[in-house]
C-alpha cells in the first residue's frame, strides 16, 4: 500500500501519517515513512526527540554531489537519473519496522537553485514507488508537488486531511483538481477533530465529490506533551525521550489495543492520554478502523 497525505497546515495530517505508519509497523509490516513537507514534523509524531534532529536529503550536499556528479555552487551537467536504491537502508532513521526518510526543501528565500537536489530527490520516490514493495506512507504539504504523473499514478490513494473549518475543506478541493491535472483518480479525504456527528455530515457535503473515507474524534490534550517532558523522565526513568521509548516498546511488544487509562501519569507500559500523537500511537486501530 503506498499513501499520500496532503492538506492544509495545521489539519492534523502528519499525525494521521504516524498513525497509518505505526498500524501497519504494529502488524508486522515494513513501512517507508517519507517526511515530504518542508516543516518536517513527522519525525516527532512518530517519538523521536527534539534533540536528535535528522538532517533532510535535501542539505546533505556530499551526497547529492556524489550522486549526481553536480559541483560546488552548482551551475554545471548534473546526473538526472542519479543512485538512490541504497538510500532507504543507508540514509533512513529506524524506529522499529519504520524507515524515516526527511525530504526537505529550500532552507530560506535566495538559497539558489536546488536542481541536483531536485534531481536526486524525484529519483528517490521514483524508486520509492514504482521499485519497491514495502509499504509508503508519504506526508506532504497542501499540494502535490512532489509527485509526477507517472508516480502519482502508481500510488494507491491520495488522503487529503480536512477539519470542520471550510477553508480545510477548500484546500481539499484544490489538491484534488491538482492530482486529477496528473492522472491521481483516487483521492479520499478524512475527517479530523470531530466532536459531534452534524460536523461530518457538514464536511460531507462540502466535499461534494470528493469521498469521505471516515473520522478521527476531536481529543484535546490534557497537558501538552512538550510542557511534561522533564516529569515523564522523572517518573518513568526514560532517558531517550518518552515518544521514542514508548514507540520502541510497543513495537516490539506488538501488543494489541487496550483501553487507555484515564490517570494523567502511568509508566511507557502503559499508555496514557497525554496528547493526540502519543494516544495515536498506542492505539491506532481504534481510530483507523472505526467510522
Amino acid at each position: 500500500m503506498k499513501l499520500a497525505v496532503s492538506g492544509k497546515g495545521g489539519v492534523g495530517k502528519t499525525t494521521l501519517s504516524a498513525m497509518l505508519a505505526a498500524a501497519l509497523a504494529l502488524k508486522g509490516r515494513t513501512v517507508v515513512a517519507l517526511d515530504a513537507d518542508p516543516d518536517a514534523n513527522l519525525g516527532s509524531a512518530l517519538g523521536l526527540p527534539a534533540d536528535e534532529p535528522i538532517t533532510p536529503l535535501a542539505e546533505m550536499e556530499d551526497l547529492i554531489r556524489q550522486r549526481t556528479g553536480a559541483q560546488k555552487g552548482y551551475g554545471t551537467f548534473f546526473k538526472l537519473n542519479p543512485k538512490v536504491d541504497d538510500i532507504p537502508e543507508s540514509y533512513a532513521r529506524r524506529i522499529g519496522n519504520i524507515r524515516l526518510l526527511v525530504l526537505g526543501g529550500i532552507r530560506a528565500g535566495g538559497d539558489g537553485c536546488l536542481c541536483p537536489a531536485t534531481a536526486l530527490l524525484k529519483a528517490l520516490l521514483v524508486h520509492l514507488i514504482l521499485g519497491r514493495d514495502e509499504h509508503l506512507i508519504m506526508d506532504m504539504e497542501a499540494g502535490i508537488e512532489h509527485l509526477g504523473r507517472a508516480t502519482a499514478q502508481s500510488m494507491d490513494a491520495l488522503l487529503v486531511v480536512v477539519d470542520p473549518t471550510p477553508w480545510s475543506t477548500q484546500t481539499a478541493h484544490r489538491v484534488r483538481k491538482l492530482a486529477g491535472d496528473i492522472g491521481m483518480k483516487k483521492v479520499l479525504a478524512v475527517a479530523n477533530r470531530i466532536s459531534r456527528p452534524d460536523e461530518a455530515d457538514g464536511i460531507r457535503q462540502r466535499l461534494g465529490e470528493i469521498p469521505l473515507a471516515g473520522h478521527l474524534p476531536a481529543d484535546e490534550p490534557i497537558t501538552p506533551l512538550a510542557e511534561m517532558e522533564d516529569l515523564i523522565r522523572q517518573r518513568t526513568g526514560a532517558q531517550k525521550g518518552y515518544g521514542t521509548f514508548f514507540m520502541e516498546k510497543r513495537l516490539a511488544e506488538a501488543a494489541p489495543s487496550t483501553p487507555a487509562p484515564k490517570a494523567p501519569i502511568r509508566s511507557p507500559a502503559q499508555p496514557t492520554r497525554f496528547c493526540r500523537q502519543q494516544k495515536a500511537l498506542a492505539f491506532p486501530e481504534r481510530f483507523l478502523y472505526t467510522e
